[in-house]
């Protein structure tokens, strides 16, 4: 299998640790939406990563996806079965995947529309989501930390570390460590871990 796309972004990122900590093998290929997007396309018409190209050919897309099917493969899962720890799970997970979102665009309103179209509000909007959501990340981390264990990780601990990171990279000044200990601590064991280390952002 091949997973297209860059490591800077934080989908393409979680997909490729989370494949690394399920035991599912495959070829990284460093391809751009941007820079290269003709010979995405070539791969994926679509032209979006992360894209997953299988062993039969099949193409698929999206992050949450293609970790579903590597589940599937590897016959174990990064979200707990216990009822109680998958909702905590999950809705780590999508606290995470929403600072994801959010730091992306607001990457994508400074580094790639004009800065005579940026629309404040809309930017005040977009960091407030941004705020929010790591103000709950960091509440649930204090009260209970995720694990930073190659071996009992689950899929709110990549994707958190990945956000935590991600952000930090790309958009430093809209959100403090200092007011976020829990996440920033989490984040800096996770980025220790080897399963890190061999999917860096940079």
């Amino acid at each position: 299998m091949q997973l297209v796309g860059m490591l800077d972004s934080p989908y393409v990122r979680r997909t490729a640790i989370s494949l690394r900590l399920l035991g599912v093998p495959f070829e990284h290929r460093s391809v751009s939406v941007f820079s290269t997007f003709e010979q995405f396309r070539a791969i994926n018409t679509v032209v979006k990563a992360p894209t997953l190209v299988c062993d039969d050919g099949s193409v698929l897309m999206d992050s949450a996806l293609i970790v579903d099917h590597a589940q599937d493969l590897s016959g174990r899962s990064l979200v707990p079965a216990d009822p109680a720890a998958r909702l905590r799970t999950l809705r780590l997970t999508g606290l995470a995947l929403a600072a994801c979102e959010k730091t992306v665009q607001i990457v994508y309103e400074h580094n790639v529309r004009p800065a005579e179209k940026l629309h404040q509000p809309w930017m005040d909007r977009v960091r407030a989501q941004l705020a929010a959501a790591y103000a709950a990340l960091e509440g649930e981390l204090a009260a209970a930390p995720l694990s930073a264990d190659e071996e009992t990780m689950t899929q709110a601990g990549v994707s958190t570390a990945v956000a935590w990171a991600f952000t930090q990279l790309v958009a430093p000044d809209a959100v403090s460590p200092a007011g976020h200990p829990a996440l920033a601590s989490h984040s800096a064991q996770a980025e220790s871990l080897p399963v890190f280390l061999g999917a860096p952002m940079v």
